[in-house]
C-alpha cells in the first residue's frame, strides 16, 4: 500500500508542469540581464511604454547586440533572419511593467533554449598568461572587441595583436601586465 502511496506522489510530480516555478539563481541569465538593462534605458529615455514602441526600441537594441545576446534576440524574433517571432511576449508585458524575470519564465515555457544561454566567462587580461589560452579564447578576445586578426596563422600572431590592442580596448590590464 505504502509502495502505491509512493508511485502516485511520484507520478503526481511528473504530471506537474515544470515551467510553473520560479526561476533559480543564474537561470536565464542572458534573458534577465539584457531584458534588465533594456528596460532600464527605456525609463531613462522616457519611452512611452506602448507595446509598439517597446517592441520598435527592442528592435533597434537588438541590432546592436552581439554574442549571446544577439542569440537571445534571435530567439525572440528581433532579428532580421529570425524563423520566429515572439516579441510581443516581451513588449506587452513590458509595457505593463511587468518584472523581467516574470517576462523571462514566460519566454522560458514558449522556448526552452531561452533559459538556456549563458555569457561566456571573463577573461581578466591583468592575470591571465595568454600563452596558456586555447586559440579559440583569443580570438574570443578579439571578437569581443570587434577587432579581427587578419593573416594570423598561429598562436603568437594572436597573442601579439592582443598586446598591440590592450592598451585601447583594456588599459588597466595593460598597465597592470608585466611581461609587455
Amino acid at each position: 500500500m505504502r509502495a502505491a502511496h509512493g508511485l502516485w506522489a511520484a507520478l503526481a510530480l511528473l504530471l506537474l508542469p515544470a515551467g510553473s516555478r520560479a526561476l533559480r539563481d543564474g537561470e536565464c541569465e542572458v534573458c534577465v540581464t539584457f531584458l534588465g538593462r533594456f528596460y532600464q534605458s527605456l525609463k531613462d529615455n522616457d519611452v512611452e511604454f506602448t507595446p509598439a514602441n517597446i517592441e520598435k526600441e527592442l528592435l533597434k537594441s537588438c541590432k546592436e547586440a552581439k554574442g549571446k545576446e544577439n542569440r537571445l534576440c534571435y530567439y525572440v524574433g528581433a532579428t532580421s533572419d529570425a524563423a520566429t517571432k515572439i516579441i510581443n511576449e516581451v513588449s506587452k508585458p513590458m509595457s505593463h511593467h511587468i518584472p523581467v524575470e516574470k517576462i523571462c519564465e514566460k519566454l522560458k515555457k514558449k522556448d526552452s533554449q531561452i533559459c538556456e544561454l549563458k555569457y561566456d566567462k571573463q577573461i581578466d587580461l591583468s592575470t591571465a598568461d595568454l600563452r596558456k589560452l586555447r586559440v579559440k579564447e583569443l580570438r574570443r578576445i578579439l571578437d569581443d572587441w570587434g577587432e579581427a586578426c587578419k593573416g594570423c596563422a598561429e598562436k603568437s600572431d594572436f597573442i601579439r595583436r592582443i598586446h598591440e590592442l590592450m592598451p585601447k580596448y583594456a588599459p588597466r590590464a595593460a598597465g597592470a601586465r608585466a611581461d609587455l
